[in-house]
């Protein structure tokens, strides 16, 4: 049977149109050593910062030091199987994490895996964790109250939204605690939260998100997780994730809250990484850039001329209240003010445990609500004269009557700040319960009774003169007809005590 040249061709056609070419195009580099976590990298001469690379197994690594003929990489996963000689890939990917309101109400890794038992994250949308903080030309100065529901700070240490405000204390003495209520006061104020969780215990992260749940602040808020056990580079890039995921939000002209919990437990992971990376060590070992990487995390926190905010609350712990050691001091440097935790006062059943003497907010008064503004500076005055009263008498000095009806003040005031956990306070409420301080309807109610004065005094006013506090609310400042009005109502309220 003769052969015909133009079947065959239509056949060889055919075939070649069939013909599948799985041609893939990567740069690849060799594993020159792996330890503890880090591994240095050869034949990746076109890897970027921050770039995501995959080892064997699927495992990712993020390239931090970029050296003439290797690249430095910590792993962020499991590295035991990782050997020598293992190929390595670049993924052409920076470090980035999903954004966008898909993450409300979830709990996630740093790299934004789920740690809720929930659905994967399908945002459709990424975000670097590291970017350049808004210029000064983008900002605008801060001007509206954050309220933390929590009265000695929203009237002694206000918080306006945009600001850096750092919580620092020994372990123990209620920073955490702090920025909970910060964030179940968020509770329909149009406040979006994010709570960062660097190197805590699992059962304590667990914690914190029942209360949240048990709260209904889940609604609202997310949760970047990371646990003691998790790799160092994991805990790295925490508060990078959660700053992104507030990035979104923000450029949405929505308002942010971020806790970093806490900042001590991520310079150390981040002296940890750099030491393996063979970078030089500075004070306390830690390397030379620890305040570069802060800085330009909270930096990030701003108030937006465009619209929304980033209101940051790091949070630093310190060793037997020494706030001038390293991390503590880079941090207050960086930050728009500080709320300082005592032991003493902890112990001493001040709850919470917030030494206003020492403690500043540096922009939060210009946001401050006019009524709350009008019974602080009373207030601060009053309490600024116990300490030094207190501090006089202590050695058995004989006092006048006037100093003592000012210590007696202070005594009362001191409890009136007291607050219980979980148990935020509306800003009217407090307006009003401040006002009685200051204006001295306590003076001649027992100290151990000022407690359930407050707590009277507010059922009263809920229960037959919710007007007062709607005006409150609604005017933001006591005027002369509040002012009388509060005055009898005080009066009154003292008489059916009786």
């Amino acid at each position: 049977m003769p052969i015909r040249a133009d079947e065959i061709s239509a056949v060889i056609r055919r075939r070649l149109e069939n013909l599948d070419f799985d041609i893939q195009d990567y740069e690849a580099g060799t594993v020159l050593q792996v330890t503890e976590g880090v591994a240095r990298v050869y034949g990746l001469r076109s890897c970027v910062y921050t770039e995501l690379l995959e080892f064997p197994g699927k495992v990712l690594g993020l390239a931090l030091n970029l050296e003439e003929d290797n690249v430095g990489c910590v792993i962020l996963g499991p590295y035991t199987q990782i050997r020598e000689g293992d190929e390595v890939r670049r993924t052409g990917r920076i470090a980035s994490i999903p954004v966008g309101d898909g993450l409300t109400g979830r709990v996630v890794t740093p790299v934004g895996s789920p740690l809720d038992g929930g659905e994967p994250i399908t945002t459709g949308k990424t975000r670097p964790m590291e970017r350049i903080a808004p210029g000064i030309t983008a900002r605008h100065e801060v001007d509206t109250p954050l309220q933390t529901g929590i009265k000695a700070i929203d009237a002694l240490i206000p918080i306006g939204r945009g600001q850096r405000e750092l919580i620092l204390g020994d372990r123990q003495t209620g920073k955490t605690a702090i920025a909970i209520d910060a964030i179940i006061n968020q509770k329909n104020q149009g406040v979006l939260c994010i709570y960062v969780a660097i190197g805590q215990k699992a059962s304590t992260v667990a914690g914190v998100i029942r209360r949240l749940k048990d709260h209904g602040a889940m609604d609202y808020t997310t949760v970047v997780a990371t646990t003691a056990s998790d790799p160092a580079p994991l805990l790295y890039l925490a508060p990078f994730a959660g700053t992104a995921i507030a990035e979104e939000f923000m450029e949405q002209g929505r308002d942010v809250l971020i806790v970093y919990d806490d900042l001590s437990k991520h310079a150390r992971a981040y002296r940890e990484m750099s030491l393996l990376l063979r970078r030089p060590p500075g004070r306390e070992a830690f390397p030379g850039d620890i305040f570069y990487l802060h800085s330009r995390l909270l930096e990030r926190a701003a108030n937006l001329k465009e619209g929304g905010s980033i209101t940051a609350l790091p949070i630093v712990e310190t060793q037997q209240g020494e706030i001038s050691a390293y991390i503590p001091t880079n941090i207050i440097s960086i930050t728009d003010g500080q709320i300082i935790l005592s032991k003493d006062y902890f112990n001493a059943g001040i709850r919470p445990a917030i030494n206003v003497g020492l403690s500043v907010s540096r922009v939060g008064g210009q946001a401050q609500l006019h009524a709350m503004r009008q019974v602080a500076g009373q207030l601060r005055l009053d309490l600024a004269q116990y300490r030094e009263l207190k501090a006089f008498t202590q050695f058995g000095a004989d006092v006048d009557a006037a100093t003592k009806a000012q210590l007696e003040r202070g005594a009362r005031i001191t409890e009136l700040l007291k607050q219980d956990q979980y148990e935020p306070m509306a800003v009217e409420e407090q307006v009003a319960v401040l006002y009685a301080g200051v204006k001295g309807y306590l003076d001649d109610v027992p100290v151990e009774k000022v407690r359930d004065f407050e707590k009277g005094f507010l059922k009263f006013l809920h229960d037959k003169h919710k007007d007062v506090l709607a005006s409150l609310r609604e005017a933001g400042e006591i005027t002369d007809e509040l002012d009388r009005r509060l005055g009898k109502l005080l009066e009154t309220f003292k008489e059916e005590l009786v």
